[in-house]
């Protein structure tokens, strides 16, 4: 809907109230109405009203390069307000981790810029401690977290995604069926590094096992490489190792971690709005899959 302002300006763009009623598809009462509204609010007449002439006053004059700036900055605003709801060239920043940039969130994205198409965005990979530092930071919108690393507030759960273990074919505990803590027990390993929360540490001690960690290494795909090199064996994620078993032997763990895939976000009222609808978009596409 146009402002006073606005119609004060297609007036007098187009000469008279009943040219102006018809641009903007008003009654030329309702026109004049919003012209003397105007007048009444600045306190001054603005226009002459003469037969068949409708001119600037010497106060109109004045005041109208400054009805006419705001106008321009109405129409700004709204051009920018349907930018916004558009996502047109605005850019998100996601935190996140191997399985979901590889797997989950490419068919996501694909879906995600049928509707949007000039959206950018800018995915950091990280670990469970650099992802909620980002966030806090700005440096990220809203990532992807193992629920169990962070506080609680401020995340949704999407799906949990079991910890397997994973060994050389060639290696005694491939003929076992399930892997339990004190099968490891001096065993070469090769440790994820998930920053300062570790799943599998926190299993060593539960499990009150001590495998050998020659490595660690923050890439799970080079962790796979390294164990189809028989330099030891690992713990990785199900969905990290789907699709990519060979070579190797991945077997469940006995009462092993669960990775509880989550969003987590900061502040959902003053997440940049392009933000907030692909975040919800994520939540709406778990829920239907």
């Amino acid at each position: 809907m146009i402002s006073r302002y606005g119609i004060f300006c297609t007036v007098v763009d187009s000469g008279n109230f009943t040219k102006a009623a018809e641009i903007l598809g008003y009654t030329q009462s309702a026109v004049s109405q919003s012209v003397k509204a105007l007048e009444d609010e600045i306190g001054t007449v603005l226009l002459n009203r003469k037969r068949g002439e409708l001119t600037l006053t010497a106060d109109g004059r004045q005041y109208y390069p400054f009805i006419r700036s705001i106008y321009a900055s109405e129409q700004s605003l709204e051009e920018k307000k349907l930018e916004m709801e558009g996502l047109d060239n605005l850019e998100i920043k996601i935190g996140t981790f191997t399985n979901i940039s590889r797997d989950i969130l490419p068919r996501i994205l694909h879906v995600f810029q049928h509707s949007y198409p000039s959206v950018r965005f800018t995915l950091r990979q990280g670990d469970y401690s650099s992802i909620p530092e980002w966030l806090s930071s700005g440096e990220i919108d809203f990532g992807f977290i193992n629920a169990n690393a962070v506080d609680r507030n401020n995340i949704h759960p999407l799906y949990r995604d079991r910890m397997m273990a994973v060994i050389p074919p060639a290696h005694p505990l491939a003929k076992k069926e399930v892997i339990r803590g004190r099968d490891i027990e001096n065993e070469q390993f090769i440790l994820m590094d998930e920053g300062e929360y570790n799943e599998a540490k926190l299993y060593f001690k539960k499990t009150n096992c001590s495998p050998n960690i020659l490595y660690t290494v923050s890439d799970d795909y080079t962790i796979m490489s390294m164990v189809r090199q028989n330099l030891g064996i690992s713990f990785l994620y199900e969905r990290t190792v789907s699709g990519f078993e060979d070579g190797l032997i991945v077997r469940p763990i006995y009462e092993g971690p669960v990775n509880e895939v989550s969003l987590l976000w900061r502040d959902y009222s003053t997440m940049p709005k392009a933000a907030r609808i692909f975040m919800d978009f994520i939540i709406d596409w778990f829920n239907t899959h």
